[in-house]
């Protein structure tokens, strides 16, 4: 579970790996589910579909996600997958992350295109929920959405740990809950 400020409110974000599998170009993918509240109302419910290879990386190969309005899905801006329309899959995590190197996340033209680039690798990071050494920084961006990007903080057995806004506004968004399912939350 993650939460923070954002320039719209507060927003609170929870990610659970379901036991459900979809099927992506013949690859069995891991269903992770991200819904997104803001101020207390649900905007946001996302089906993401992630596949490992044998050397570790982390494919993204698709989401199928709604956007809502006053309880109500409105829209499915954003969904993609790939092997459909010309999307591609993208790489979410890197085995072998390099400072430096850039990579696509994911790649359907006009609807996601999400780029990232790896910062650092040794960082030390302190939230609320704890502090973190050799944490890695990727900052990610959008060519469809010029001017903005954001850095995103990831724990070696944790995972994502905190997002922070670094061009085009202002938010931060950091864990405040974290389980596994051989453990309770903390």
């Amino acid at each position: 579970m993650y939460e923070g400020e954002t320039e719209d409110g507060v927003e609170r974000i929870e990610v659970k790996v379901l036991d459900e599998t979809h099927e992506v170009m013949g690859i069995t993918c891991v269903i992770v589910q991200d819904t997104v509240w803001l101020d207390g109302e649900m905007i946001e419910d996302t089906f993401d579909w992630f596949a490992q290879d044998k050397d570790g990386n982390v494919w993204y190969m698709g989401e199928d996600t709604h956007e809502y309005e006053n309880g109500v899905a409105v829209n499915s801006n954003g969904s993609w997958e790939a092997g459909v329309d010309g999307a591609l899959p993208g790489i979410v995590m890197q085995a072998e992350p390099e400072v430096g190197e850039s990579y696509r996340q994911e790649y359907y033209v006009g609807e996601a295109e999400d780029m990232a680039k790896i910062i650092s690798l040794t960082e030390s990071v302190t939230i609320a929920y704890d502090t973190f050494e050799d944490v890695l920084v990727i900052k990610e961006w959008n060519p469809l959405e010029p001017g903005k990007a954001e850095n995103k903080y990831y724990a070696a057995g944790v995972g994502l740990i905190l997002e922070e806004v670094v061009e085009g506004g202002e938010g931060r968004i950091e864990l405040i809950e974290f389980s596994t399912p051989d453990a309770t939350a903390n």
